[in-house]
């Protein structure tokens, strides 16, 4: 047991921190993707639909080895799966993709990831975990930064309904926070992936089916800065890329590295959007939004760095339980932003 210690997660920092980037490189890849086929027909229902629906297909294999003969275990927690599909899935993902044909994408992601301060004042407010001084001021620095992204100070309008979608993002990421750090359930990070992208397809599929969410798609090239690229090769990057191995590489990041280093390596998902947005749409915010970008990533790095460890006050039993479980079965399989 002398190598099953927490120093099993520090020996994996250097492979981790390589998955996290990956994982935060291709899910910032999403939206820029999305955009070229948003612009040529697509709905945003028909483009989450493809991208979980192959992503659910391809992850599927995985899920079904990691959960041999713990069937039941599935069943006692489809309330949980079925929440996660529904808001940490396709609400997310549907909402972002509707902000992002009124907004730059760079714009509509920074709105949406003011998430962890959402996620703070509902620790607060409903499980009474007052935030200390430095989260509160990350919170203050976030909302500034928020100010400066819709571009108040110079008198810019964005459009109203792309904010509200953002919003809708943001709130569709805290959410996914919330469930994705709860361990109550004893599902396997992986199954929760896979039971949320198959519920969210069927969601999508059905919402489609009886008209609730418009399903219009187009063979169409998707184009990014005139180039036409097949319209399948962009589906394709969306689903695999941008979801499955966006989610396998998180989840081997998030076993190797921990939940709060994670987490903060995950913000550089931010800044692969507005690279992405540049090199893919030639969309770059203007000064006051890139200045105000800055802010809300210090804001929320401040309200990461406030909030205290939840693994320091496990007991020894439980980091070595952890460590089991890092080099069990499941080892590079844990949760990851949709």
């Amino acid at each position: 047991m002398s190598s099953m210690t927490p120093d099993v997660r520090r020996s994996g920092v250097a492979s981790g921190l390589a998955f996290a980037l990956v994982s935060a490189t291709v899910f910032g890849l999403a939206g820029p993707l999305a955009r070229g086929l948003l612009d040529n027909g697509w709905s945003a229902g028909a483009a989450v639909l493809a991208r979980i629906g192959i992503a659910a297909v391809v992850l599927a294999p995985a899920a079904i080895w990691v959960l041999r003969g713990r069937w039941a275990l599935l069943g006692a927690n489809l309330g949980v799966v079925t929440v996660y599909g529904l808001v940490a899935v396709a609400g997310i993902q549907l909402a972002f993709f509707y902000a992002v044909t009124y907004l730059e994408v760079g714009v509509a992601l920074l709105i949406e990831y003011t998430a962890p301060v959402a996620v703070v004042t509902w620790m607060w407010l409903r499980h009474g975990q007052r935030p200390g001084r430095l989260t509160l001021a990350g919170a203050l620095v976030a909302a500034l930064g928020l100010v400066l992204v819709l571009d108040v100070v110079s008198g810019a309008s964005l459009d109203a309904v792309g904010v509200a979608w953002a919003l809708a993002a943001m709130v569709g990421l805290a959410v996914y926070f919330v469930l994705s750090a709860s361990q109550d359930n004893g599902l396997p990070p992986i199954v929760l992936a896979e039971g949320g992208l198959v519920v969210g397809t069927v969601v999508m599929a059905l919402a489609g089916v009886v008209g609730l969410v418009p399903m219009t798609a187009s063979t169409a090239p998707a184009t990014y800065q005139d180039v036409a690229v097949p319209w399948w090769l962009a589906t394709l990057g969306l689903g695999v890329l941008c979801a499955a191995v966006a989610y396998a590489t998180g989840i081997a990041a998030g076993r190797r590295l921990g939940s709060r280093l994670a987490s903060f390596v995950g913000l550089s998902e931010v800044l692969a959007a507005l690279v992405f947005s540049v090199l893919l749409l030639a969309e770059l915010p203007g000064p006051w939004q890139l200045l105000g970008g800055v802010l809300v990533l210090a804001g929320v790095l401040l309200v990461r760095a406030g909030e205290p460890d939840p693994d320091a006050d496990l007991p020894a039993a439980a980091h070595l339980g952890a460590a089991d479980a890092a080099v069990g079965p499941e080892a590079g399989v844990a949760g990851s932003r949709p």
